[in-house]
């Protein structure tokens, strides 16, 4: 993702929590000129995503950020810091025990957790997602998959009676990604469209993991779906900042770094 399109979902997260927003202080808050900001608003403002009125940046409930989201694309962020994924997903495997009843969120960090599991290992696995379904399919036929509509730019099936049926079983293990983690010690995703279905796995399971690599903390994308206090353990790359180690471990949250 671009860092101007970094940028504008940094500037809707702030917005979709405020009823409006300086845009000095947008300037401030996400480390860049007030030229720069007044030229995202702009683009979002012809958009009919955000309304300006007098140096006020205010966010249109009404209207979603679809120009923002149409520009994620799974198969390109496969690419993008594969090394520390694929170390997370070999770390999320050493993790699972025999007869684990796992579920396995949609993202490219996660589905190295499917690409890379052992075939001797008896596993129910709960999956809403193409690519991790095509990995897992020959390494067992304890597979729930919770279909519904899908969107190819996440590869993700999702619908109620998915959510309805992630929430009748009972998981021992959730491995969750996020497509970004702020200060506010918030896990967010990149559509709304994503967020029951997330939300179904962590409360279903007993244990929560978040797989997630480095780059993605003081990153903001457009929709919250869980508090970082949600989870019980954080696997990362050993690139995390000092201050985010510092943090993940005041709240209790146990910590892999790889």
């Amino acid at each position: 993702m671009s860092k101007k399109l970094e940028r504008m979902n940094a500037i809707l997260e702030i917005l979709s929590h405020k009823s409006g927003e300086l845009v000095k202080n947008l300037a401030t808050e996400l480390n860049t000129s007030e030229m720069t900001i007044r030229r995202d608003l702009k683009e979002l403002s012809d958009k009919n995503i955000v309304t300006l009125m007098q140096g006020v940046a205010i966010f249109n409930n009404r209207n979603s950020s679809s120009m923002l989201r149409k520009q994620y694309d799974l198969c390109l962020e496969q690419k993008i810091h594969a090394d520390e994924k694929t170390r997370i997903g070999l770390k999320a495997v050493s993790l699972l025990e025999e007869n684990d009843v796992i579920a396995i969120d949609t993202g490219t960090t996660t589905e190295q957790l499917a690409k890379n599991l052992p075939d001797n290992l008896n596993l129910t696995i709960v999956c809403y997602n193409m690519n991790v379904l095509m990995h897992i399919k020959d390494k067992t036929d304890r597979i729930i998959l919770a279909g519904g509509h899908y969107h190819s730019n996440t590869q993700m099936f999702q619908s109620p009676e998915g959510v309805a049926l992630i929430s009748r079983t009972s998981v021992n293990k959730a491995f969750v990604s996020a497509a970004g983690v702020n200060s506010k010690f918030v896990a967010s995703c990149i559509d709304q469209y994503e967020t029951d279905t997330k939300k179904a796995i962590i409360e279903s399971a007993i244990e929560k993991i978040l797989m997630v690599d480095s780059s993605k903390f003081d990153k903001i994308s457009p929709v919250t779906f869980a508090d970082l206090q949600e989870f019980d353990t954080i696997i990362t790359d050993d690139n995390l900042s000092k201050e985010w180690r510092e943090h993940i471990n005041d709240i209790g949250i146990r910590l892999y770094l790889v």
